[in-house]
């Protein structure tokens, strides 16, 4: 009987057989690149490193407890209506009177968010309108437009940008008013990378341009946080010769204090100036206070008697050049909304 089986001589391939080498290339995923590239990847992975957020939110935490942003003299109200809440979509009235910053002015406020896309619209009595976009292309990468319209020569801006959400870095590109006519503009990119699970170290270059001439400059920063995210401290060199430092601690879940130390070593300047501040979170109200060695001692409070109404009292005295600011305001929020239509259980 005829034996079907091959041999071991016949099971292996003939030598006569021309075979083709595989070349590796940059466009084929066996190629050395992609290789590297991907062990890189594994290895940043296996890491395990925290998302840093961005250059620009370095300090969000120290802004959030100051009342730098927050502080208002005069009087101002804020009436907003809630049209819809999904996608949401609510107007806003502010009035501000006898503040000795701005003039007294009423705007008219608009915005709209739904989940990939973010709109808001400002305008004054004076038609100056302010503009912003934003757009989610993909849980990584957002865009953002800013735009202002002013009746007064050299108050007109526009400006695009884009953010590049990484799991352990955030890249970010930014124009201001640019020209395709002779590309004048600001142009700002930054990046921020975290080297460890508490450190980021960031870059951030800015280069202007113009129809004279054109200048770059680079600012350096980190960022340390701590494990348990409970304080968090950073430090960014700018250019001519300036230092910021900052530091944020929650003592508590109703504490938080924060400092910032702004040093300036130019050729014709030399200063330095230090800011403490505090925020206490009631159950229904907050209270910000401030203190600098300029001499100036803030405080504002917000007290919410209902979750629809808000009473604020801003306070500020300058004891070196002995002046003195009191504001207060209201916040009032209203729904033309059921229950139902709020998502909530309405009462029997």
């Amino acid at each position: 009987m005829a034996s079907h089986s091959l041999s071991e001589q016949d099971a292996q391939p003939s030598s006569n057989v021309h075979s083709t080498p595989i070349v590796p290339s940059y466009f084929n995923p066996v190629s050395p690149f992609f290789s590297t590239y991907d062990r890189f990847t594994r290895w940043r992975a296996d890491l395990g490193l925290p998302y840093p957020g961005s250059v620009e939110n370095t300090q969000k935490e120290v802004k959030a407890t100051h009342l730098t942003n927050y502080m208002f003299d005069g009087a101002r109200a804020d009436l907003t209506k809630n049209l819809s809440y999904n996608p949401l979509f609510q107007l806003t009235h502010s009035f501000v009177l006898g503040s000795s910053v701005q003039p007294a002015s009423y705007s008219l406020g608009v915005n709209y968010a739904s989940e990939n896309v973010f709109l808001q619209g400002t305008m004054d009595h004076e038609g100056s309108v302010n503009a912003r976009f934003n757009h989610g292309w993909t849980a990584n990468n957002v865009f953002k437009a800013q735009a202002q319209l002013s009746q007064q020569a050299g108050h007109n801006m526009i400006q695009l940008e884009h953010d590049f959400i990484g799991s352990d870095y955030h890249l970010n590109f930014k124009a201001v008013n640019p020209s395709p006519a002779d590309a004048s503009g600001v142009y700002i990119a930054s990046y921020l990378q975290s080297i460890t699970k508490n450190l980021a170290l960031g870059v951030e270059s800015l280069y202007q341009r113009s129809a004279q001439n054109s200048e770059l400059a680079n600012s350096y920063l980190a960022k340390i946080t701590s494990t348990d995210k409970s304080w968090i401290a950073t430090a960014q060199v700018q250019p001519q010769g300036v230092l910021q430092a900052t530091y944020w601690q929650k003592l508590s879940e109703k504490v938080e204090v924060a400092a910032d130390l702004q040093v300036i070593n130019a050729p014709t300047r030399r200063d330095a100036i230090a800011t403490l501040g505090a925020r206490y979170d009631f159950r229904a109200a907050q209270f910000r206070a401030q203190i600098d060695s300029t001499g100036k001692v803030s405080a504002l409070l917000e007290q919410r008697f209902i979750p629809a109404f808000a009473f604020l009292v801003s306070g500020e005295i300058d004891h070196f050049k002995n002046q003195a600011k009191v504001g207060v305001g209201i916040m009032i929020e209203s729904t033309t909304l059921t229950p139902e239509e709020m998502g909530m259980t309405p009462p029997p």
